[in-house]
């Protein structure tokens, strides 16, 4: 998506580590014109598969979930980080690592809103080692329900997630794939 690699050049910046700050825009100040774009182009690109279901982990996940589940009519689910007191009951839970927060947690979607009937569209921000991506999948697989892909924002295609998704056979369609980055630029996969 064109568009996307055009914000991440303009207004992205990459900071120690290899972390992509896109918070003006994507994950924390949020725009909501990009964030319709997004969600058209994923609709676009998943809009014959019968979505019931879209998926996402809180927190970055969420506003591309709710925009994106309007193209589709259906609701948009996050996956918590922590249990509240408004999930009540059973629930579906996966261990996650994070490679931006550096440590693991598990996360839950309730029992009520994720079953056999299903066809779920995984969605995020970024894609980087593939750890979110996977707790989801396992979620969904515990559910019953079907997967029928996943779409990312941004995938850091110097990093394996992308690569190791898509050999397990898993649907993965990424609106910005990142070749390499650093503090003098980023450098685009052709053909995204």
């Amino acid at each position: 998506m064109l568009l996307m690699e055009e914000r991440i050049r303009r207004d992205g910046r990459v900071g120690p580590g290899n972390i992509l700050k896109v918070d003006s825009f994507l994950n924390h100040q949020m725009e909501p014109q990009l964030y319709r774009e997004i969600g058209r182009e994923f609709y676009r690109l998943f809009g014959d598969c019968g979505v019931t279901k879209i998926l996402t982990i809180e927190a970055s996940g969420i506003g591309i979930a709710c925009v994106t589940a309007q193209f589709f009519d259906c609701p948009a689910l996050f996956a918590k980080k922590s249990r509240t007191k408004n999930i009540d009951g059973q629930v579906f839970t996966a261990q996650v690592e994070s490679f931006t927060h550096g440590g693991s947690y598990t996360v839950m979607v309730s029992r009520r809103f994720l079953g056999p009937g299903d066809r779920v569209l995984i969605l995020d921000d970024f894609l980087a080692k593939g750890n979110a991506l996977l707790g989801l999948i396992d979620i969904v697989e515990q559910s019953g329900a079907t997967l029928v892909g996943c779409g990312i924002a941004i995938e850091k295609g110097f990093q394996e997630g992308g690569r190791m998704l898509r050999e397990k056979g898993i649907r993965l369609e990424s609106l910005a794939i990142i070749e390499a980055m650093d503090e003098d630029g980023i450098r685009f996969r052709q053909g995204t």
